[in-house]
Parts: C-alpha cells; sequence; structure tokens
C-alpha cells in the first residue's frame, strides 16, 4: 500500500538566506521540540491520525520513557525518538531518521519487538497473551535502496500471501521516504500533504506559507520553531545538535572522497595485474573494468567507515551520550564503546 509522489511544475517561495528563521524539524532536537512535548501533544496526534488515514483516529496519547532497558543486565538498551501510549492503550514508536543508516529496517522491528516482547513482563499467571496494537512510523529523509520510485508512503502489515488478507492487524509499520515527497504549496491536496510540507521546507520557509494561516496547529509549528523563541538553553542544545550533524557530514564527504581515490588506485592495480595474468587482451579490459569496481566500492566502504569511527570518537571526547553518537553515526553502541 503506497502513495504516489506528488510532480513539480513550479518554485516555491523558499527563503535562500543563509540565517535559516526556523530549526530543522530533521535534527534530533528539532523533531522532539516540536512533537515530543506533553503540553504540543495535539500537534503529533494531528500528525500521526493523518498518517494512520482513519484506520485508527486518536483522542489522546500519553509520552513514555523513550529508553527501554530491556527484561536483564545484558539487554541492549534501546532509545526511542518517540514513543507514546494512545487513549485504547496502543503504543506508537514515531522515529525520525536524518542519515541513512545500516539495517533501518531490521531496527525498526527489532524496536517494536521490544514492546511486545515488554506486555509479558510481570503479568500474571493466567495472562492470555492480548497484547495491545503496535504501530511503527518512521520519517526517513532518504528512500530504500529497494523501494518503488513513484511511491513513497509505505503501509506494511501481515499479510496472507496466499490469499492477499491481512493475517493480523495489531502490527504495523509507515515508511515514509520524505525525498520522494516533491509537491508544492499551490498542490496540497490533503492534512497529510500539508505536514508533509511542513516537514520538508520548514528551515527553508521564511515565514507561514498563506494557505497554511489560520489552522491554530499549524500555526503552532512555526512558533514552536522559530529560532528566535528558543531559550538560551535550547538554542545552546540546538546549535550542538547541528555541529554534530555537520562535522559528521564533513567527515563521511572527506571519507568518501579518499575512499573514491583509494578505490581508483586499487582498481587500476588488480585491473592491470589480472589482465597481465590471463595474457588476453579481453582479459585485460575485463580486468581492468572489474578490478577499478570492486576496489572503488571497497576503498569508498573503508573510508566512510573509518570517516564514521573518528566522528564517534571525536564525540565521544566530547561527552556526548553514546545513544546519540549512535544515532548520528550509524555504529553501534558497543562499536563506540570500542574505541
Amino acid at each position: 500500500m503506497s502513495e504516489e509522489t506528488g510532480i513539480t511544475r513550479s518554485i516555491d517561495p523558499i527563503s535562500n538566506k543563509d540565517q535559516a528563521r526556523y530549526i530543522d524539524p530533521y535534527s534530533d532536537f528539532g523533531f522532539k521540540h516540536i512533537f515530543g512535548k506533553a503540553h504540543n501533544k495535539n500537534l503529533l496526534i494531528s500528525f500521526i491520525n493523518q498518517v494512520l488515514k482513519g484506520r485508527k483516529v486518536i483522542v489522546d496519547i500519553q509520552y513514555n520513557n523513550i529508553e527501554f532497558k530491556g527484561s536483564g543486565e545484558d539487554y541492549r538498551k534501546t532509545v526511542f525518538d518517540l514513543l507514546c501510549t494512545g487513549d485504547r492503550g496502543e503504543k506508537f514508536i514515531v522515529e525520525m531518521q536524518k542519515a541513512k543508516p545500516k539495517n533501518f529496517k531490521d531496527r525498526s522491528i527489532f524496536y517494536t519487538a521490544n514492546l511486545i516482547q515488554e506486555q509479558g513482563i510481570g503479568v500474571p499467571a493466567d495472562w492470555d497473551y492480548e497484547i495491545p496494537e503496535v504501530f511503527f512510523i518512521g520519517i526517513m529523509n532518504f528512500n530504500f535502496d529497494d523501494s518503488h520510485p513513484d511511491h513513497f508512503i509505505h503501509d506494511i502489515r501481515l499479510m496472507d500471501n496466499n490469499t492477499h488478507q491481512e493475517f493480523y492487524s495489531k502490527l504495523s509499520y509507515t515508511f515514509i521516504e520524505m525525498p520522494k515527497f516533491k509537491k508544492l504549496e499551490t498542490e496540497l491536496e490533503t492534512e497529510l500533504d500539508q505536514w508533509l510540507y511542513i516537514l520538508n521546507n520548514l528551515e527553508k520557509l521564511s515565514k507561514i506559507p498563506l494557505s497554511l494561516v489560520g489552522n491554530t496547529e499549524y500555526e503552532k509549528v512555526f512558533e514552536l520553531a522559530e529560532v528566535g523563541n528558543l531559550t538560551r538553553e535550547e538554542m545552546c542544545e540546538y546549535n550542538q545538535r547541528l555541529k554534530i550533524q555537520r562535522d559528521n557530514y564533513s567527515v563521511m564527504e572527506n571519507a568518501r572522497d579518499e575512499g573514491r581515490e583509494k578505490g581508483l588506485i586499487e582498481g587500476h592495480l588488480e585491473g592491470r595485474e589480472e589482465g597481465r595474468e590471463e595474457g588476453r587482451e579481453e582479459g585485460r579490459e575485463e580486468g581492468r573494468q572489474e578490478g577499478r569496481v570492486e576496489g572503488r566500492e571497497k576503498g569508498i566502504e573503508e573510508g566512510i567507515e573509518i570517516g564514521l569511527k573518528g566522528v564517534a570518537l571525536k564525540l565521544k571526547i566530547e561527552n556526548i551520550p553514546l545513544n546519540l553518537i549512535s544515532k548520528t553515526t550509524g555504529l553501534t553502541i558497543e562499536q563506540i564503546a570500542l574505541l
């Protein structure tokens, strides 16, 4: 079940100023500042209801502790972006992912498995295994490698492959590939379109679009997101998170460049050697091509890994929490602890 991508036909009035008026909602601070506070929970309720498209209507939510420590000392701690409980006991995990991490689908399954497993802790002996609904909503500033280019919202549920009927309705995943959402202000048709437009463009806008004026929820988002409205403490936290993101981006780009250069050199050497061994012109050419590709890919991968570990070590020295370093770099907490 997917949503088709909007088509770009004109130019939006986006600000080109160097100094953004509004915070980045894709940042860890920005997302939680807008959606993660109890006194503004109506914003998250509205967004979730639009994502679920009438499948379920949430009236109220309670914010839960975002750290899940598991059932034992050796169990790996899980840190959610947002974890909420609906008015009927439903569990909602809402993740904002700016950078493309490794194994995001696996991590999403792991997160929901933690919540499901938690239901059996401390229950009476006559527990009948009834568990609440669990919803995972992933807002991604990247695309899956294997997704259809014309669809950006993916509604994932357990289904019988033979009958194509839903097998289990109490576990679902919604993944939103934000780079594929390209609608302009004049093309917004639904409230979900409006929410996604805000998330995609908030940091680039110089003011609230005219078509969104009058909606108290959208106006509240722009009020919360205005940099000038942040307290001194909030501004310090926001700048720290931005610095982490920028340092991470810089190191990754440098690692990519070094990896490409290393890969080209290794590719030429491997290709030349393989070509000589084969002793034929055809073999030499094929060897060069394969060597270049394999060497380039290997070099880029090694360069990126080295760069990410460098970023992680730098942040660790600055006493940044390990869970935040893990979320920023994609490395596991165990890998970071060994640095």
